[in-house]
């Protein structure tokens, strides 16, 4: 980003982002919302960040969450967008329309993995914050937003945004869960990038799925294009929203907090793994997903978009 430049990223995220994310305690059980109005606003060569938080969340984390109005620098005249507080610390790393950021909240006392996904049309954004203290999730939000410019001034556009709203007001406490009775197949075209931030291409993906009995299915995931694999796996609602994967490809588990789905699976034979989440849009299981690839420990690609399921006639 130059002086007088907004950044990549940052022209993507213009405009204020309306959402009501979830918010989770750490065994997964919905406390509240987290009604938030947010803007990354580019003046003079700098960017500020601004949030304005209304928690309704009841329990424990009430009283933690009750400092809930945010602003702070960001240099992101690099590859990386570096937070610069007051009120947060640390940095967000840009692939594309996905950043994965990884800072500190004073404020919470809560260092915290976000991982934003702007969908393909340009204004729809898949949320989810992952709440640590040392190594241990105390706390989720996660939540979907839309973007609007003229919210205060166009009848039209309040009109929608409150309606999203409402639908996410809904959605918040179901589930991550697949069909248990219907088989279908999840498909669409995803974006590849590098660990570098550079983008590889793209991969046509798909997803079979399979229901075994009420809490297993098989799953095959298949990627071609800018990689190609194929593996599968059984998947097995343990109990709750605990997830197992079962070979005989892919061994893991995978812990969801609601619509969100937590994921890490390890190849039977190879230094390869998968971590990732899998989000649940709405009712139609429209699935956003963001798969970081691993070589050992060493993420080498991360592939993220739309899929769209088509149960079987």
């Amino acid at each position: 980003m130059s002086d007088t430049q907004a950044s990549e990223w940052q022209q993507r995220i213009t405009g204020e982002w309306y959402g009501l994310p979830s918010v989770f305690d750490a065994e997964g059980n919905h406390t509240g919302f987290n009604k938030v109005s947010r803007a990354s606003v580019f003046a003079d060569g700098k960017v500020t960040y601004w949030m304005q938080c209304n928690f309704m969340n009841t329990g424990p984390l009430r009283n933690r969450f009750e400092v809930k109005d945010f602003e702070f620098g960001v240099d992101d005249r690099g590859n990386d967008r570096i937070y610069q507080g007051p009120d947060f610390y640390g940095a967000g790393h840009p692939y594309g329309s996905l950043v994965d950021s990884h800072y500190y909240a004073p404020g919470w006392r809560a260092d915290l993995n976000t991982m934003n996904q702007i969908l393909p049309d340009g204004v729809t954004q898949v949320y989810s914050s992952l709440l640590y203290e040392g190594p241990t999730i105390f706390s989720v939000f996660n939540g979907v937003y839309l973007n609007a410019h003229d919210y205060d001034t166009n009848p039209d556009t309040k009109v929608w945004i409150d309606a999203h709203i409402e639908s996410e007001r809904e959605l918040a406490a179901w589930p991550h869960t697949v069909p248990d009775r219907t088989g279908g197949t999840w498909s669409g075209d995803c974006e590849v990038f590098g660990a570098d931030q550079q983008r590889r291409g793209s991969v046509s993906v798909r997803l079979r799925h399979d229901p075994i009995d009420l809490v297993r299915t098989t799953h095959t995931l298949e990627f071609s294009g800018a990689i190609d694999y194929s593996h599968s796996y059984i998947r097995t609602r343990s109990h709750g929203n605990r997830y197992t994967y079962d070979g005989p490809d892919l061994w893991g588990n995978a812990i969801a907090y609601g619509r969100a789905l937590y994921t890490s699976q390890h190849h039977v034979s190879e230094a390869f793994k998968v971590k990732g989440r899998e989000f649940i849009i709405d009712r139609d299981y429209t699935l956003a997903v963001a798969w970081k690839l691993y070589s050992g420990d060493r993420m080498t690609d991360i592939v993220f978009g739309p899929l769209t399921f088509t149960p079987d006639a």
